[in-house]
């Protein structure tokens, strides 16, 4: 008999679990935003109270209005919580950096060095994270083939200083958002934004400049969209972003050429996240997306494309 997966019952486990590890002592969390981490945050906060402290971490590879949104939802939570500005940071370790392998790991360790020296100066031992069952299984780590190395687990650096608390590790993302949902938690139905950020979704080096030309087309594609979706046009997909390619085209602008990158939308359809289908999106939606791209960015950008590609075999993210 197939059990149903039961969110008071699962909520109610991890609170005595998360008591029993961190016992009298405090803990940090990684807390992204998304819902994986906000969950998380909830149920160690109601665990263990004010010996909690959520770290957000602005890596300079966040979306467009990011940082604003995660410290409201923070504040409404009525969690301690820290915002660090750490972009210079990032953006150095990426530099010359084109492998998405090492991308991650090195984001990773990164990260992982700054809760370290928050935990360090919080008296903390501790760090909830909001590892996901897909996290594992595409970074190997169950003994299955590696896909990529996930930030947050083939990223972790081996002399890390700091103990795991995962409590949604075993969960796949339609049961974080069930849990979600019954601690209302209003980050439950947000799509997910990778931890890396931008860095995977810009292919090759990852600069300043490339940053914030994926950040304002992943902005427009998510705008146009959820507009469609407003006025019954369409279904908001699982996921929905745009990423940006290190292929150069010949275009046209001012009666002129030039020669530009590849922005490519890339819209899914998923429930678990290991498998995936692309999403239909309207041909007007997808011209007016094109034509705001261009706009905004048509000193750089000669070319709008749009990926129709399944999960296998690609992945959801490019990188």
């Amino acid at each position: 008999m197939i059990m149903m997966f039961d969110a008071e019952t699962f909520v109610n486990g991890q609170l005595h679990k998360i008591k029993e590890q961190v016992r009298d002592g405090k803990a940090i969390i990684a807390c992204s935003g998304g819902v994986d981490s906000l969950v998380c945050a909830g149920l160690a906060s109601k665990a263990i109270g004010d010996r909690l402290l959520a770290v957000f971490v602005d890596t300079g590879l966040m979306r467009k209005g990011e940082t604003e949104q995660v410290r409201t939802m923070l504040e409404e939570m009525n969690v301690n919580f820290r915002i660090l500005e750490e972009a210079d940071y990032f953006l150095d370790g990426l530099k010359g950096i084109t492998d998405p392998e090492r991308k991650r790991k090195t984001i990773g360790e990164r990260f992982i060095r700054c809760f370290e020296r928050e935990a360090k100066g919080f008296g903390a031992k501790y760090l909830v994270q909001g590892t996901i069952a897909p996290d594992v299984i595409e970074s190997g780590a169950d003994g299955k083939g590696l896909v990529k190395s996930h930030h947050n687990v083939g990223g972790l650096p081996k002399d890390m200083d700091l103990e795991l608390v995962e409590p949604v590790i075993e969960l796949y993302k339609d049961e974080v958002r069930q849990v979600a949902r019954h601690l209302g938690i209003r980050a439950s139905e947000r799509q997910p934004f990778p931890g890396p950020g931008l860095s995977v979704r810009c292919l090759g080096e990852v600069t300043k400049e490339n940053v914030e030309i994926v950040r304002e087309a992943c902005h427009i594609v998510e705008d146009e969209i959820q507009k469609a979706s407003r006025e019954g046009r369409m279904d908001i997909p699982w996921q929905y972003f745009a990423a940006l390619l290190p292929v150069m085209s010949t275009g046209v602008r001012d009666g002129g050429r030039m020669y530009g990158m590849t922005i490519a939308v890339r819209a899914v359809l998923t429930k678990d996240a290991i498998s995936a289908v692309p999403a239909h999106i309207p041909y007007d939606v997808l011209e007016n997306i094109s034509k705001r791209i261009n706009g905004a960015l048509g000193d750089k950008v000669t070319r709008v494309v749009y990926d129709i590609t399944s999960k296998p075999p690609a992945t959801i993210e490019w990188e």
